[in-house]
């Protein structure tokens, strides 16, 4: 686990485990540093109270795939699954998360527990292909449309999407990350 501190100097740890052997030539970049850049500033974005704590995996489509169907029971890849921790009883209000403490903190470190996310490396790549913009951007696209999922936010009516797809617009463009 690698601990770091977001803008306020509160502590923050961001787990990165890595499911395949090599990561491919297009990742020419530091790539966990984006990773964990995004996480930061979308902590820093939803004004989180709290030290907090997120897990992230990097697989291969059948990697995905396999948890795609155990978790949700859907039988296909997807570039990203987000498995939230917190139950919000609106996206990003952190009101209630001490009510229940037992559920959303970790007892050894007191961190709450925002969940985790599982990248797939070949649809970081195709969709950086198919829309035209790098590598760097599409993870950091993904990492950051993940981190709003933990933070509460969904895509499935359009209020919510043109909520979470501003946040996410926002985000990108504060840490310089454009198409």
């Amino acid at each position: 686990m690698k601990s770091m501190k977001n803008e306020w100097g509160r502590k923050m740890t961001i787990e990165i485990e890595k499911e395949i052997d090599k990561m491919p030539d297009q990742f020419d970049f530091d790539w966990e540093a984006v990773i964990k850049e995004v996480i930061l500033a979308a902590i820093d974005y939803e004004e989180c109270p709290y030290e907090a704590e997120v897990s992230v995996t990097i697989t291969n489509e059948e990697g995905i795939h396999q948890i795609n169907k155990e978790f949700r029971d859907i039988d296909r890849s997807t570039d990203v699954l987000s498995f939230p921790m917190v139950n919000y009883e609106e996206p990003g209000n952190f009101d209630h998360v001490e009510d229940d403490e037992m559920e959303c903190f970790n007892p050894e470190t007191g961190e709450l527990v925002l969940g985790d996310i599982v990248l797939c490396v070949e649809k970081i790549l195709e969709q950086a292909e198919n829309y035209n913009h790098s590598v760097k951007r599409e993870l950091a696209f993904l990492t950051a449309h993940s981190m709003f999922h933990l933070f509460g936010y969904d895509h499935m009516e359009d209020d919510e999407r043109i909520v979470m797809e501003k946040r996410q617009s926002d985000l990108l463009e504060q840490l310089g990350i454009s198409r």
